[in-house]
């Protein structure tokens, strides 16, 4: 899994030739750390068909306000550079795969 960052946010992200679930984070948030294995395994079982990447809110204010993330974890869905789908909250690994089915 790669941190993202401000500075190179458009290359990983929006140029990237996969659609990217980015998680929105913080070092602070419990529910962001029960993520890590989930969001782990995720990258390592679909590495062929989504880049899972990670974002720091707090050293990543310039992204964190351009998509009005308010609430950790977020994950926001990009694909051909857009954002295409968005979800809030902790979830397991098969309600997250459900969840991205439609856009994978």
């Amino acid at each position: 899994m790669i941190d993202v960052t401000d500075g190179n946010f458009a290359a990983e992200v929006i140029g990237a030739e996969v659609p990217v679930l980015v998680e929105f984070t913080a070092d602070w948030c419990p529910p962001c750390r029960q993520m890590g294995p989930v969001l782990r395994a995720l990258a390592a079982e679909e590495a062929d068909r989504l880049k899972v990447v990670q974002l720091n809110v707090d050293r990543n204010p310039e992204t964190t306000n351009a998509y009005k993330v308010l609430s950790m974890p977020t994950f926001i869905v990009f694909r051909g550079g857009e954002p295409v789908k968005a979800m809030v909250g902790a979830r397991p690994k098969r309600r997250l795969l459900e969840e991205l089915s439609d856009v994978l």
